[in-house]
Order: C-alpha cells, then sequence, then structure tokens
C-alpha cells in the first residue's frame, strides 16, 4: 500500500472514529475464520461496524478523537467495532460472543466519549436498550394522563346515571311553560 492508500485509510477511520458513540478495541488472535463469520454478523445486527485494523493505522487515526488516550499502547492484533447507533447494544454483542468464545479478549473502548473499562463495558451490557428505556418513559408520562381521563370520564359518567334516574323516577319537575 502506498502512502496515499494509507492517509485516505486512516482519514477514513478518523472519520469514523469521531462520529461513534461506541468504541471497543479487542484481541483476537486464534480465532477461526466460522468464529470471525459470527462475530461480524452478531455486530452487523446491532448496526454496528467491525474491522480488524493495525495498531498504527489506529493510532494515526485516533489523534483528536476520545480514542487517543487508549490508542497509543495497542500491541498485538486489533480488532475495532464501533457504533453510531447504540452503544448498549454493540456491548451486548460482544460480551455476549466472548463469553461463549474466550479467544475475543477485551482490549479497551470508549462509550459516549469516556474510556470504559471490561467492568464497565459488562455493567453498559445489562442496562436495557434504548427502545426499552423509550417505552418506559413514554409509560411514564401517559399514566398520569391516563388516570386523569379516566377520572373525568367516571364523574361524567356518574352524572349521566343520575339525571337518568331521575328522569325515569319523574323526580324533576317539568318547567312551567307560559
Amino acid at each position: 500500500m502506498d502512502r496515499d492508500e494509507k492517509k485516505k485509510q486512516a482519514d477514513e477511520l478518523h472519520e469514523e472514529l469521531t462520529n461513534a458513540r461506541g468504541i471497543v478495541l479487542s484481541g483476537f488472535e486464534g480465532i477461526s475464520v466460522a468464529q470471525d463469520s459470527e462475530l461480524r454478523r452478531k455486530i452487523a445486527g446491532t448496526g454496528a461496524k467491525y474491522k480488524v485494523v493495525k495498531n498504527s493505522l489506529i493510532e494515526r487515526a485516533a489523534k483528536g478523537t476520545t480514542v487517543e488516550p487508549i490508542a497509543e499502547k495497542l500491541k498485538g492484533t486489533t480488532s475495532v467495532a464501533l457504533t453510531e447507533a447504540d452503544p448498549v447494544a454493540l456491548a451486548k454483542a460482544l460480551t455476549e460472543y466472548a463469553k461463549d468464545n474466550p479467544v475475543l479478549t477485551f482490549k479497551s473502548g470508549v462509550v459516549e466519549g469516556r474510556v470504559v473499562s471490561l467492568k464497565d463495558l459488562v455493567a453498559i451490557a445489562t442496562l436495557p436498550s434504548r427502545e426499552e428505556l423509550l417505552s418506559k418513559v413514554l409509560f411514564l408520562f401517559n399514566s398520569p394522563a391516563q388516570r386523569v381521563a379516566t377520572t373525568l370520564a367516571g364523574v361524567a359518567r356518574n352524572l349521566a346515571c343520575v339525571i337518568s334516574q331521575g328522569v325515569k323516577e319523574r323526580k324533576f319537575k317539568e318547567a312551567a311553560s307560559s
């Protein structure tokens, strides 16, 4: 690869690292092709990207991004999983995969601009997804409004029942017509 191609690759990776909300760097020495394909499918299912990248390229591309502090001391083979959408989904996919395939080792990560450890990544993986959280918030917003509507409907229903019963039992005087 010539210098221009390397610069282009570094610029593309820099752009992806800048826009990413969740980035996980991992080692994958000893992973088979079948295991790698399975991992790529799981990560793609979350809307994230997965690449095997040279450490020097990561180091060059990370300059000026939140990944810069963790990219300087990389050793061995490194893969990058990154997402612009939901870092929780990516963390879930990676931790689930790593349980079944211990050859995938966590090196470091950045979520929402903060460097995370393996313990943090596992904690993030236990969080509910964005959709679950949004549905819970909407339920909480809707619940008081639903109670008010039910209460108001009950008052109107009770008033209608009282008036109906009064009419049936002829409890109301007819208005004098003059």
